[in-house]
């Protein structure tokens, strides 16, 4: 695989998460997984939209389906995402103190 094709797939992922609404998705489903039916009260957004933040997820492998019934449940494939979602919060806290240090 060539360099340029790795990157293009990091980016990829990393777009996938690039939205408010798909990490609060990600953040939902860390505890376990959850159907549609829990997700769209607990975002307050309709569950088109929902549905759409779902569909990217699942497309890019971050989140996998299951149907139940009528259900249908998400759930985290990799567990290590959360290690680089906390990762880059310290991060983001460093950069605003860093930051906040220079503008006073």
């Amino acid at each position: 695989m060539s360099k340029n094709t790795v990157n293009e797939l990091q980016a990829d992922y990393f777009k996938a998460m690039g939205h408010p609404t798909r990490l609060q998705i990600i953040e939902l489903l860390h505890e376990e997984a959850k159907c549609v039916c829990e997700i769209v009260p607990a975002l307050g957004t309709d569950q088109p939209n929902v549905s759409r933040h779902l569909a990217l997820l699942t497309k890019e492998g971050i989140l996998s389906r299951r149907k139940e019934g009528l259900k249908v449940y998400y759930r985290v494939n990799d567990f290590r995402l959360y290690q680089l979602l906390d990762l880059s919060k310290e991060m983001l806290k460093m950069h605003w103190e860093s930051r906040s240090k220079i503008l006073a």
